[in-house]
């Protein structure tokens, strides 16, 4: 009883299984059915809404198409088609209503039980100037869609405002964004909200609904069909395995059952009965060995059982044969009748024309064949199919075609709005735009255009050119000074047996890069001889942008003024730094990219050591030379006066060496510091409240005064 319980247990459940995978399968059927009749990928439910809407208010099909039937992922971008039909899902099956219809609309779905749930878009014409700037990786800008929609602007609007998603490779740039979606259908939007729906597989095509061909869904439903039909044999057949299990646990209830009911011995004692039947078999055929007739008869007897069974499986053969053959008449017949009624309906010369095309047609599409009136139909298939796939293919061919048209409308409208403010970017305006080619043909605009490439040749390209060697030698000029100042620095002794190297490196500031590179494109190709209007057209924009930057653009004016100081003044494409060095193998000691995290001395003790040699830099002075004539006048201010003692007298120490005529500002008590150093020396003292005034005294004046004020 409880095997049996079990096993019905089972059958309930596989029972259930396959009950469910046939209303599945029955579902994917009629979907298949409503898919091979039409060219999109919308569910068969809506399809039906819109069916019963467009049967209840006479308003076309046609003329309320879904969203999804008017948009596609681009052949370029078929890896993103996954996430695009995930995000767009809910949005590509509404139903777009233009505006007369949309009372009529409104009006039967408020009153009819839908059955189901319908969202639909009261579509008006889109203003000009709601266009939306969209991100460089767009989700958008992976879509296309149908170019000879009436719904064409107002779609790309729509699109645009509501599935701005930057298109995101990595995570990390996914979470700099505000909007962004990645492969795998993750969804970011408002800088906080997360989403992704694994309901359902991310390329399941099944559940696809953009795109204005059907095939692929179809396929992907006929693969789902196919195995929800092996799902079905399989739990079939373990349906048959139960049953035969129960069949064989009921046979055994039964035995039980029957054993139950034995109560003697001898209704089961098997083996006097068996002797006895093989004691009369032994019997019979002993009988049969002793009579030659007995045996001739049953060799005759056997011999016409099998002729008789012979004669009845050929009997049966020919019943079928003719049963076919039958068939096969009764079906030529009804082709013929039918292939005859459709002759009918040409005359002759149209009938002669059909069959000339078909033949030219027959053997590039079915090769070499035989036709008869049993293949006809198999043939028309095939010559169906091929037709459809030429169809299909001069079809996307032309999609291509138009959307290279579109697009490069699109680009036109947007380099000259106002001249194309009436042409709309569609293949039905092409007639507008053949217009304004004529109109500028017959204005004369390839001769302008020569002369504006001659003009910016030789006149903006070249002064461009000069402006670059102009900057070009200021940055040689820093170098070669650098050098020189340089050349002084060996001769200095920083540290005992290292000296200071100034060195120059680029700055990677991207402004300054960004500029160079711009000026350098300004130019490159100038002297090559190209002739083309996209080169001259792009050397003045470049030229362009460059310029209007200089003078200040509106609303950037500010900006464009400091950007402008930054990028020309050539001492801002240079990094500074020291390096302090060995004298014995020029190894680096230490480098200095800037003086921070110095000590005050040591930051005083760098200064004045580059201050020195660009002293002597300044003065033509050759490090060691004697010039007893020479006049070299520094002024040196009070601040002199506040760094420490070692730093000072180094940097007299250099001084002296170059017999630099000094001017000091500083207080009194300072002034020892200078005393080794110099022997006549011009002094200004500065005391609050005092006037200031100029005396040159010697060493010997200078100390009696001193300790007349110090006392």
């Amino acid at each position: 009883d409880d095997e049996a319980a079990g096993l019905q247990n089972r059958l309930t459940e596989q029972s259930v299984t396959l009950q469910r995978h046939r209303d599945e399968h029955a579902d994917i059927d009629a979907e298949l059915t409503s898919l091979r009749q039409r060219r999109s990928n919308i569910d068969q439910r809506q399809i039906a809404i819109r069916d019963a809407l467009a049967e209840a208010t006479g308003i076309p099909a046609d003329a309320m198409p879904f969203a999804g039937e008017l948009i596609q992922v681009r052949e370029e971008a078929r890896d993103w088609e996954g996430a695009a039909e995930r995000v767009l899902h809910n949005f590509a099956l509404s139903l777009l209503v233009p505006e007369q219809h949309y009372a009529e609309v409104a009006a039967w779905v408020d009153r009819t039980h839908l059955r189901g749930r319908l969202v639909y878009y009261r579509v008006r014409e889109p203003r000009r100037g709601d266009g939306v700037r969209l991100h460089p990786d767009s989700l958008v800008r992976k879509l296309a869609i149908r170019p000879e929609s009436a719904f064409y602007r107002w779609l790309e609007r729509e699109l645009a405002r509501r599935f701005d998603y930057a298109c995101c490779d990595d995570l990390d740039s996914f979470r700099r964004e505000t909007r962004a979606i990645t492969r795998a259908g993750q969804i970011k939007s408002g800088g906080q909200r997360h989403e992704k729906d694994d309901r359902h597989r991310l390329d399941d095509r099944s559940r696809y609904v953009l795109g204005w061909s059907n095939e692929a869904k179809i396929g992907a439903l006929e693969a789902r069909a196919a195995q929800l039909e092996r799902r079905m044999i399989t739990v079939a057949r373990e349906i048959s395995d139960i049953q035969r299990q129960q069949q064989a646990l009921q046979q055994r209830r039964v035995l039980i059952d029957r054993l139950l009911h034995i109560d003697r011995f001898d209704d089961i004692h098997w083996q006097p009965v068996a002797t006895m039947i093989d004691t009369l078999e032994r019997e019979r055929r002993e009988l049969e060995a002793g009579s030659d007739q007995l045996r001739l008869l049953n060799e005759q007897l056997a011999a016409l059982e099998r002729k008789i069974t012979d004669h009845d499986r050929h009997r049966d053969e020919l019943t079928r044969e003719l049963a076919r053959n039958d068939e096969k008449r009764q079906q030529a017949e009804r082709l013929l009748a039918e292939a005859q009624a459709t002759l009918a309906q040409f005359d002759d010369p149209g009938r002669d024309a059909r069959f000339a095309e078909l033949e030219a047609l027959r053997a590039e599409a079915l090769g070499e064949h035989r036709l008869t009136v049993e293949s006809c139909d198999n043939r028309e298939r095939d010559m169906r199919e091929w037709l459809q796939g030429r169809i299909d293919a001069v079809d996307k061919r032309l999609r291509t075609l138009t959307e290279r048209i579109v697009k490069t409308m699109q680009d036109y409208r947007r380099d000259y709005p106002l001249e194309t403010e009436e042409a709309d970017a569609a293949v039905e305006a092409a007639d507008a735009y053949r217009e304004m080619l004529d109109e500028l043909i017959r204005d004369g605009l390839p001769a302008f255009e020569r002369r504006f490439k001659a003009l910016l040749n030789e006149n903006t390209i070249r002064e461009v050119a000069n402006f670059q060697s102009q900057l070009a030698r200021e940055r040689q000029t820093i170098s070669e000074r650098i050098d020189r100042i340089n050349a002084s620095l060996t001769q200095i002794d920083y540290n005992e047996g290292r000296y200071i190297r100034l060195e120059a490196r680029p700055n990677a500031d991207a402004e300054i890069r960004d500029f160079q590179q711009d000026l350098r494109a300004c130019t490159e190709g100038a002297l090559t001889g190209a002739d083309d209007e996209q080169y001259s057209e792009r050397k003045f924009l470049q030229v362009k942008r460059i310029i209007e930057r200089f003078r200040g653009r509106e609303g950037s004016s500010d900006l464009d003024r400091r950007w402008t100081r930054k990028v020309t003044d050539v001492r801002n494409w240079f990094v500074f730094s020291a390096s302090e060095r060995w004298r014995e193998d020029d190894r680096e000691h230490e480098h200095y990219s800037d003086s921070g995290g110095k000590s005050g001395g040591q930051k005083e003790k760098l200064a004045y050591t580059v201050l020195a040699a660009s002293l002597a830099y300044q003065f033509g002075i050759e490090w060691g030379e004697t010039r007893s004539r020479g006049f070299r006048f520094v002024c040196i201010d009070e601040a002199f006066g506040r760094g420490s003692d070692e730093s000072a007298r180094f940097a007299l120490a250099l001084f002296e060496k170059l017999q630099l005529q000094l001017l000091i500002v500083t207080p009194l008590q300072k002034i020892h510091i200078i005393e080794p150093y110099v022997a006549s020396v011009g002094f200004v003292h500065n005391e609050q409240g005092r006037e200031s005034m100029l005396r040159n005294l010697s060493i010997e004046e200078y100390r009696a005064e001193r300790e007349a004020r110090l006392a």
